[in-house]
């Protein structure tokens, strides 16, 4: 066993201060706990607009919208008095038993006439994660309900991101969710990533990836049988896993699959909803006509944690009938439809239409795309991907032919940590650099995050070089 006590000595902190508190109190997520011992945590204090400030005074552009999430910026009074005004009116209220609160039927309003596909209801989680978590149950409770209860099975994909609880940490096809954790569990399966640039074969076209991509998926519901396969489900684009774009025409490849088989799309647009892609959903990029739908992050720009899932009338009528005959529709969450939650989503959905956001993070992102293009020659960058204001850069270590660093080399955590030197918050995924600013990001602002990318990449080149690992 590793003596975590130790590491704490590696800090000069005081231990009445909240760095040496952090190192006593918290259990952080998606950390590597022994190293944090080592480092120590960056306190961030206050923010306004894209900018934070840690606890030391220093500024830094957030170049990741947090965790994807904080899509109309920081700061942003309008909300935080909505969320006093409806906590003053009415703090709590639930949903059970046919209980209701105003802001989460107007949320659940607003979010029909938004939703890209013909949605008929709405049921409100707190995050992603439980979420898709409710997707898997739903999906599960209407196949029995239609008296197909042996179609159970769920496909996600492979660097796939859904959520961390039980089963949509299973959805999630990245080894660290699953190692350690006895993941997946049974039932989840995880077919081919659709990224042409790590995944093609020697000599493939992407074309011929593609057709791969459909082969793949369709012996897989076949070897599984199609009678037992309830669902995939899919983010538009890739985000923790990378960041990945598919191939142009995969989406409605894969959907002629899953028309065949009659197996429901589940459309994760928890990081691509509301504007990331260039458009309102991922789905409208990517030409993706989805059977449900999960938001959350965006949803209420983070303000406050709400989460939805949007399914079809049809499944709705068929949990009706069904929930009749039990008594009960035995599901749900004591926070639901927080009032205060769903007040604040609903005017942050307001803000961005009052903004015209969406067209303005068209614009930027247009613009954040052809910038980063000046780093596809960049001696350690093999790939610059994205759409819209969500893009990442591929560290290698040579571009042609490809060579890869090796994992335990750390080059991608080293170019996240020279971007935080140089004022700048970006998020390393493996050796691929993430990049997400908020919506709300200027022109000149966008110039910043590219200059300070730059110095970063620069620093990482000439360190790699010194270990020997170019």
């Amino acid at each position: 066993m590793v003596e975590i006590s130790r590491f704490a000595t590696h800090n000069e902190y005081p231990v009445d201060s909240i760095e040496g508190m952090d190192l006593q109190h918290l259990l952080h997520p998606s950390t590597n706990l022994a190293q944090h011992h080592q480092q120590g945590p960056v306190v961030l204090e206050s923010a306004n607009g894209v900018y934070v400030t840690d606890n030391q005074g220093k500024q830094y552009l957030e170049g990741m919208a947090g965790l994807w999430c904080t899509a109309i910026g920081y700061g942003q009074e309008e909300l935080a008095r909505v969320a006093y005004e409806q906590m003053v009116k009415l703090n709590y209220s639930q949903l059970f038993a046919g209980r209701t609160n105003e802001p989460s039927v107007l949320l659940a309003e607003k979010l029909k006439k938004m939703a890209p596909f013909d949605a008929g209801r709405v049921f409100f989680g707190l995050s992603g994660s439980d979420a898709n978590d409710t997707q898997i149950k739903l999906i599960w409770y209407y196949n029995n309900a239609l008296g197909r209860p042996e179609r159970k099975k769920i496909i996600s994909r492979k660097r796939g991101y859904h959520g961390v609880t039980i089963a949509s940490g299973s959805l999630t096809g990245l080894p660290p969710f699953h190692a350690a954790f006895d993941l997946p569990m049974p039932g989840v399966l995880h077919t081919t990533s659709p990224h042409y640039y790590s995944e093609a074969q020697e000599g493939e076209s992407e074309a011929a990836f593609l057709q791969r991509l459909v082969d793949d998926l369709t012996q897989m519901i076949e070897r599984e049988g199609p009678e037992t396969v309830a669902a995939f489900i899919a983010e538009p684009i890739m985000g923790a896993g990378g960041v990945i774009v598919p191939p142009e025409n995969y989406y409605p490849r894969i959907q002629q699959v899953l028309d065949k088989y009659d197996i429901a799309f589940i459309d994760d647009e928890v990081i691509c909803g509301f504007g990331r892609t260039g458009a309102p959903f991922g789905a409208q990029s990517m030409d993706i006509k989805p059977t449900t739908m999960s938001i959350a992050k965006a949803l209420s720009s983070a303000y406050l944690p709400i989460s939805a899932v949007l399914l079809p009338e049809t499944m709705y009528e068929a949990f009706a009938e069904r929930s009749g005959e039990l008594g009960n529709f035995a599901h749900g969450f004591t926070y639901s439809g927080h009032p205060v939650c769903a007040a604040v989503a609903l005017r942050n959905l307001e803000l961005m239409e009052e903004q015209d956001l969406f067209a303005h993070a068209h614009k930027m992102g247009v613009i954040l795309q052809q910038r980063l293009q000046q780093f596809v020659d960049h001696p350690i960058v093999g790939e610059v991907r994205g759409k819209g204001l969500i893009a990442a850069l591929e560290l290698v270590r040579r571009p042609q032919p490809r060579q890869s660093f090796a994992p335990s080399a750390g080059v991608g955590a080293y170019c996240s940590n020279a971007c935080h030197e140089a004022g700048l918050v970006l998020r390393n995924l493996g050796d691929s650099i993430a990049i997400c600013p908020p919506l709300i990001i200027n022109e000149p602002q966008l110039d910043e995050l590219v200059s300070k990318l730059a110095v970063a990449l620069d620093k990482t080149q000439e360190w790699a070089n010194k270990q020997g690992l170019l």
